[in-house]
């Protein structure tokens, strides 16, 4: 045999690559990679990437920059399955990263990822595409492209998957995504409430959490509570409160119970399986103060329907709230005071509550804690609404001081709830005096002033509530909130200028508070509310009335009446019409007034001569520290004094502190200056002599024809009709203006009046007597009083009371005379 020669091997074809095997050590050679068309070079590629984007938030960055994003986006749904497997697990691993979610978001991934999701694909592609899904569920645009492209189906079916991965993958998917209320309604539709209950069962803590947390805000809704109930929602959600093995579920349960209760049907249903008690205990017994404060929540929620409030009585859920006061924990402390508010909605609650919770509740209004104080004093103020045993509990529990401090509070709503709870104690009056001497005048005088439109209103209430005492208005008006009281009138909140209307109405009752109300413009500020048919009210219209009648100058000046209920006092004026739009002077800012050639204005001082005479000794005292502003007030009082028999030792007496006023008059600022209203001896004598000679007269008819006869001889007596432009009483009135030295006249000084001089006289004497009587003025320097009288029986009906018959006394031309109201006769003596 011959010699075996070896088989040579044949070479590969030519335009085949041989194999090659690189060993990369960079991540842009990788990224390079993704563009091969080989299917094993991309998967082993996107392997790689996938444990270099394992490694930190760094990697990611890196990949991002190098472009990766873009080519694994064209690989999530590559053909080949480990292709498009390694490719969506980078995919699921980046997302974490801000900038790749953003990138994400611009190329519109979540339509392909959503389709990853069917059943027939590998589990592990599920896992990264609902992780994936899960990062990008953050953002509100991608809820919105989830929800739109159909992905709420696949995601709860995936609840049930046999991956613990994709189960918590996906319900923390679905947890983000149903905090849209149209994903919520989805769910429901889409019936989540079973899958959802079967993941509490699971042995993985992660994912019985995110469960609990879709159901706490899925059950938000009152369908799905029903659908929750129907499927035996609430017995599992119990039996994780009573395992102690899930102590750290029991908040979240606690929180979705807690939505549970706000329906009646359920909370019957706890009631009657007595699962509701079970639960209150469970609250009693806790110590972790999330669940005290859910469990106080959930009460709160319950409580806004009359019907659970009821139920919740019966089960003395109160002792429950009560205790948890008590909790050094102050976020506790806040859900149970906003609870109690809720609950004493329900008189037998409120009553509960009155008997042992209200010292706790004033306890907290010392708290450093401004949200605490806030929620204890709105509780307090629920409490104590038409409550007066509630209200005497709080005083008892020495709960005054502590308010009236927490009306300086930092939180509005405290403010004005304390002020709430401070009007509702003042009702009754030893309370209200009690609050009044620790100074709550002056300590509503800053809530007056703020922005808050809640806060303005109550502090008006409260101004009003105990404005019915004059030194409380004495306070308020030192502490200057009238200021800012009377600016409240241009509130364009209709409740807030209700209440202040009120609190003015209040506060005018004494005459300083309403000439101070008058002066800050509140007058001017009425009248305006009460032209506009939107913004008056009874309120505004009884302050405008409330404040002319103890300014009566000022009414006067511009009503041009007094009714017989409006006595003339010592310091009134008659300064004549005044125009709107003008400023009411003061009769001290009148009588500085340079002399003029206008109408005088007539003036009321019938002070007894001991009054005036002990001021005019304490000026004296004080001459040189507070000089009288006018000398010739004192000459006129020494001349009245010598008049009535005053000794010449007076009259010197008298003569030498004339000399030192004005000599300190010279020296001394006027503006620092103290003005003494000028006494009038002469109606007082008028006043004497009326109340000797008149008032003894039987019946009011004798007495008003007396006076006015008596007026008239103190004005010149009768004037003949045709004769009146003959009376010069103008030329009469500017002799005693250039007497005084001023436009001021006491009304005693004038002996030759006309219609307004007389008719101002007899008021002023029959409000003094006792005669009722009204003063109106007319045009041309008429004015007229009326009176009211009984006129006798007719004859043969003996004991008939008529009603009575108005009249206009005549004081002018027939004096006496009645001329009864409406006649021709009256007509005439009214106008020229």
């Amino acid at each position: 045999m011959g010699k075996k020669v070896k088989k040579e091997e044949e070479p590969p074809p030519k335009d085949v690559f041989d194999p090659l095997l690189i060993e990369s050590r960079t991540a842009a050679t990788v990224v390079l990679m993704l563009g091969s068309p080989e299917e094993e070079v991309l998967a082993k590629a996107c392997d790689a990437l996938y444990k270099f984007a394992s490694k930190g938030d760094e990697n990611k960055v890196t990949l991002l920059g190098l472009g990766a994003v873009e080519h694994l986006y064209k690989l999530i749904s590559h053909e080949d399955p480990i292709v498009r497997r390694n490719a969506i697990m980078v995919f699921g691993i980046m997302a974490s990263n801000n900038d790749v979610k953003k990138l994400l978001r611009e190329l519109d991934v979540t339509n392909s990822l959503i389709s990853q999701l069917a059943p027939e694909e590998d589990v592990v592609i599920h896992e990264f595409a609902t992780l994936c899904l899960a990062h990008m569920a953050v953002e509100y645009t991608t809820k919105v492209q989830i929800f739109e492209q159909g992905g709420l189906e696949p995601l709860i079916r995936l609840l049930g998957s046999p991956d613990p991965d994709v189960k918590k993958n996906s319900v923390e998917c679905i947890y983000l995504l149903v905090q849209d209320f149209q994903s919520r309604a989805a769910v429901r539709a889409l019936n989540i409430i079973p899958p959802l209950l079967e993941l509490l069962k699971s042995e993985y803590p992660v994912i019985q959490l995110l469960a609990l947390k879709t159901l706490e805000v899925i059950s938000k809704d009152r369908e799905t509570r029903i659908i929750l109930g129907e499927n035996k929602g609430l017995d599992c959600l119990l039996k994780i409160l009573e395992t102690n093995e899930f102590s750290d579920l029991h908040v979240e349960a606690l929180a979705v119970l807690g939505n549970c209760l706000e329906d009646v049907h359920t909370l019957q249903l706890l009631q009657q399986t007595g699962c509701l008690k079970r639960l209150l205990s469970f609250v009693g017994v806790s110590t972790v103060p999330d669940i005290q404060k859910n469990a106080a929540k959930a009460i709160t929620k319950a409580a806004y329907d009359s019907e659970n409030r009821k139920i919740l009585n019966e089960e003395e859920a109160e002792k429950c709230l009560i205790n948890l006061l008590e909790i050094d924990n102050d976020g506790v402390k806040v859900a149970a005071s906003q609870a109690i508010s809720a609950m004493c909605e329900n008189l037998a609650s409120k009553r509960a509550f009155g008997l042992q919770g209200i010292p706790q509740l004033v306890q907290l209004l010392s708290s450093d804690n401004e949200e605490v104080k806030e929620a204890a004093v709105t509780a307090l103020a629920n409490l104590t609404a038409a409550s007066p045993s509630n209200a005497s509990a709080v005083a008892k529990a020495e709960g005054i001081e502590p308010l009236v401090n927490t009306l300086n509070a930092q939180r509005d709503g405290a403010v004005a709830n304390a002020a709430t709870v401070l009007t509702n104690l003042a009702v009754q009056e030893p309370f209200r005096v009690n609050i009044q001497s620790r100074g709550v005048m002056n300590a509503l005088a800053e809530p007056l002033r703020s922005t808050n439109s809640q806060v303005q209103s109550k502090a008006a209430f409260a101004v009003a509530a105990f404005g019915c005492d004059a030194d409380a208005r004495t306070e308020l008006r030192k502490a200057g909130g009238l200021g800012p009281l009377v600016d409240l009138l241009h509130s364009k909140n209709e409740e807030v200028r209700r209440n202040v209307c009120w609190a003015i109405m209040v506060c005018a009752s004494d005459e300083p508070t309403a000439v101070e109300l008058c002066r800050l413009g509140a007058l001017d500020i009425l009248e305006e509310i009460n032209l506009s048919a939107g913004c008056k009210n009874i309120f505004s219209e009884a302050a405008l009335e409330k404040l002319l009648d103890n300014n009566l100058p000022q009414k006067y000046s511009q009503m041009g009446y007094l009714s017989s209920s409006n006595i003339i006092t010592d310091g009134f004026y008659d300064c004549g019409q005044i125009k709107p739009g003008v400023k009411f002077l003061s009769l001290e800012e009148l009588s500085m007034q340079e002399l003029t050639d206008r109408r005088a204005i007539i003036f009321i001082n019938a002070k007894p001569r001991q009054d005036v005479l002990a001021v005019e000794e304490k000026a004296q005292d004080s001459s040189y520290e507070q000089p009288i502003l006018s000398p010739a007030v004192s000459r006129k009082s020494s001349r009245e004094k010598a008049r009535k028999g005053k000794g010449k030792k007076e009259e010197e007496k008298m003569t030498e502190v004339t000399r030192i006023v004005s000599k300190v008059r010279d020296e001394i600022n006027l503006e620092n200056s103290h003005w003494l209203q000028p006494a009038d001896f002469i109606l007082l004598d008028y006043i004497n002599d009326a109340s000797k000679t008149i008032l003894p007269l039987t019946t009011t008819r004798e007495q008003v024809v007396a006076l006015a006869q008596f007026v008239a001889d103190k004005m010149g007596g009768p004037i003949e009709r045709d004769k009146l432009h003959d009376f010069n009483w103008e030329l009469h009135i500017s002799e005693i203006e250039f007497e005084l030295k001023c436009n001021v006249v006491p009304i005693g000084k004038v002996k030759k009046g006309t219609f307004y001089h007389r008719a101002l006289l007899f008021k002023v004497i029959a409000d003094r007597i006792g005669i009722g009587c009204s003063l109106v003025r007319g045009k041309y320097n008429r004015a007229w009083n009326e009176v009211k009288l009984v006129d006798d029986s007719p004859q043969g009906i003996a004991g008939l009371l008529l009603p009575p018959q108005e009249y206009i006394v005549d004081l002018m031309f027939d004096p006496g005379f009645l001329i009864k109201q409406g006649s021709a006769e009256a007509d005439q003596y009214k106008h020229i």
